[in-house]
């Protein structure tokens, strides 16, 4: 019997919740990703329960982790049309094009750190002891 790292066997089907547990995540998760077009929604039988193929677990998964590097969920679909893993170029780029805006919110992350320990300085100070610079600074004009 040949088992896939979810522990689910491969020719086996899975109902939403051991979808969901084989996965990592809960039911809502996988209906939300089918609503958004990431995970097929399997025909529902007369009278019966959809079944999903155990590989469904391992597309989850990916979903997952992309969504852990910060890949939204319009990116991971580009990234799904290359799962196959031949296509190596293009999801290279699509990395590189992730890493430049992680790296930018990264910089702006940074002068925020900077103008937030400066005001918080100012006003542990006490230079302005009649306003204080947090909020004279929100509340200025541009």
């Amino acid at each position: 019997m040949v088992r896939n790292q979810g522990g689910v066997k491969v020719d086996e089907e899975l109902s939403i919740g051991s979808l969901a547990v084989a996965a990592g995540v809960n039911v809502e998760t996988i209906r939300y990703y089918q609503r958004r077009g990431l995970v097929d929604e399997p025909s529902k039988p007369l009278g019966g329960h959809r079944r999903y193929a155990a590989a469904a677990a391992a597309r989850v998964r990916f979903i997952k982790r992309a969504q852990l590097l910060g890949f939204t969920l319009v990116e991971i679909k580009e990234l799904l049309l290359l799962e196959d893993g031949q296509n190596c170029r293009e999801a290279r780029l699509l990395a590189e094009r992730k890493l430049g805006l992680i790296e930018t919110r990264i910089a702006d992350l940074a002068r925020m750190r900077r103008s937030l320990r400066g005001l918080i300085a100012q006003c542990a100070e006490g230079k302005r002891p009649r306003s204080c610079p947090i909020i004279a600074t929100l509340s200025a004009e541009v």
